[in-house]
């Protein structure tokens, strides 16, 4: 991992911290402070969500909403937008919350799929489905 001072970290079983990052643009980082948890801070994919839709929704939550268009499940999302699981179901809480997607448990799995409005939101269309 790119770090100033070249050095070897020693995990001693304590596990390792991924952190997405909308600041780190290129590469992963290592943060090396030994008074704080082995961490990696590693780029959010920003590429994923349309630029309009981030301003509304804010980068993760427009590019979660835009992995769901063909249906997902949470930890689907949470590996197509490089968070947890329990990102990724905030983030679909919120989205449900605003009509903008659906939800439904298949077995074990939770899917969530788009509404007429989130598809809509998604295609560009300003008008609301059925208005």
């Amino acid at each position: 991992m790119p770090y100033p001072v070249d050095r070897d970290l020693h995990l001693d079983g304590r596990g390792l911290l991924l952190v997405p990052s909308f600041f780190c643009r290129r590469r992963p980082v290592a943060l090396a402070d030994p008074g704080l948890p082995p961490t990696v801070a590693y780029p959010v994919d920003q590429t994923l969500a349309d630029p309009s839709l981030t301003g509304l929704l804010g980068v993760t939550r427009a590019t979660v909403l835009t992995s769901i268009e063909n249906g997902a499940t949470t930890t689907m999302l949470a590996r197509r937008v490089m968070t947890s699981p329990g990102s990724a179901s905030r983030h679909t809480q919120v989205l449900r919350e605003a009509g903008l997607i659906t939800t439904n448990r298949r077995g074990t799995a939770v899917w969530h799929t788009l509404t007429p409005l989130g598809s809509a939101l998604l295609s560009g269309n300003r008008s609301r489905p059925g208005h």
